[in-house]
């Protein structure tokens, strides 16, 4: 067993993302900086009828992007982690083929990734010809396909990954959280090198009419491209999206052996659970409260450290309410105002449920990287109820004092996950 002296320092030094604004992480920069919006009209027939016909789609079929027998095996969820997890690789100047082609421990290489439904909508295809042509219609890898470890265990075999194949479910947090994991792993000498962050593919008819159900989502359906508004007086709901987001981790010592580029260091996370309803969140915002405090701290900062935070914001009015408040508790002065630039990436992505925090830390490491905050689409009129310096429509430089940029995932359920990531 390795016995550390002390935590290792960790450090992003690959990217990778699958999104509705296009595939890899330059068509996720550049359509952000841009304003550019993913969100579109389903028109397909098994929409029709539903209340809620909009959705943040991936443009292209991630089963073209793989080989045929791999993709058949795999979920819609699973498809978009591998595409993702291949460029965070190769971004990070890892062999092309995986741990197979040496160079790497195959067991000092991990994967971790969050999702919430995996592969739900396999089971109830299985369902469909169950009750149309019987049992012997059901495709015998259903079982396999539906887990929600899946998309973690395709990266694995993909890449020859043999270390660990950790599955995190945390609603909304679970990209985010899959992240920390991770960083504590290589940071008490488990592992060298990890594969993080979330997948996600749950727009089917099932799930939207179940969250018009609930009366979460947005209802624009005429102007897609302008239904999600984070922070804006008259946002009305999220709108459901998919892709997936991963990041290399690994070891500085590891990273800097090998001569990697490294985007930024992984400083440090924060959990917490609001103990408070199954769907809404606590407008006190204590729970979020409690992860951002315990994010700065673990990154070994302090709150003045914070030049820029990710917000979660999924353009809820209670959801976008209560974060806000959490963050005038944390940062604010002494009238409550945040003057840390903020921003809300939902305004152009939609919600990726449980890839959203994978996505969103990608942006944020390219954001310190880059020096650049992606502006919030939607919100035109800010709510005056939130006391936040939102970046919207336009992008703007990082602030030069501080080094510290904070990634916020908060879930059905009361969970919530903070995510530390800090300017090299």
């Amino acid at each position: 067993m390795l016995v550390m002296s002390a935590p290792r320092r960790v450090v992003v030094t690959g990217l990778g993302a699958i999104t509705p604004l296009g595939v890899g992480r330059t068509s996720l920069w550049e359509g952000l900086l841009a304003g550019r919006s993913g969100i579109r009209a389903l028109t397909e027939p098994e929409f029709a009828g539903l209340p809620v016909r909009i959705a943040g789609t991936v443009p292209v079929d991630a089963a073209e992007l793989l080989p045929k027998p791999q993709a058949r095996r795999m979920n819609r969820a699973a498809r978009l982690a591998v595409v993702a997890a291949r460029e965070a690789w190769r971004d990070a100047g890892l062999p092309e083929g995986g741990t197979r082609d040496g160079g790497l421990n195959p067991e000092r290489v991990g994967v971790c990734v969050g999702t919430i439904i995996g592969g739900t909508s396999v089971l109830v295809e299985g369902d469909r010809r169950l009750r149309d042509k019987g049992a012997r219609a059901v495709p015998p890898l259903t079982a396999p396909m539906a887990v929600p470890s899946q998309a973690a265990s395709q990266i694995s075999l993909d890449l020859s990954i043999t270390g660990e194949a950790r599955t995190v479910v945390s609603a909304c947090a679970s990209g985010t959280e899959a992240i920390g994991q991770a960083i504590d792993r290589i940071r008490y000498g488990r592992l060298d090198v990890v594969l993080a962050g979330g997948a996600e593919a749950a727009v089917t008819p099932e799930v939207m009419a179940a969250f018009s159900a609930m009366r979460a989502l947005s209802a624009r359906n005429d102007t897609p491209e302008a239904a999600s508004r984070p922070f804006a007086k008259d946002r009305e709901g999220f709108v459901n999206s998919e892709g997936a987001g991963l990041l290399l981790l690994e070891s500085e010592e590891h990273a800097l052996a090998r001569g990697a580029r490294i985007y930024c260091e992984a400083a440090g996370w924060g959990l917490s659970a609001d103990a408070h309803h199954m769907a809404a969140p606590d407008p006190t915002g204590r729970g979020i409260t409690a992860a951002l405090r315990r994010a700065v701290e673990d990154a070994d900062a302090d709150t003045a450290d914070v030049i820029h935070i990710n917000a979660h914001a999924t353009a809820t009015v209670e959801g976008d309410l209560a974060e806000a408040t959490a963050l005038s508790t944390v940062f604010g002065d002494a009238d409550g105002v945040v003057p840390v630039p903020v921003t809300a990436l939902k305004g152009s992505l939609g919600h990726l449920q449980g890839a959203a925090g994978g996505v969103e830390a990608v942006a944020t490491a390219l954001s310190l990287h880059h020096g650049i905050i992606p502006p919030t689409m939607g919100c035109d009129d800010l709510d005056d109820a939130i006391p936040l310096d939102v970046v919207a429509n336009f992008a703007r430089p990082l602030p030069e004092r501080g080094d510290l940029a904070l990634s916020n995932s908060f879930g059905f359920g009361g969970h919530n996950a903070v995510l530390a990531l800090r300017r090299r």
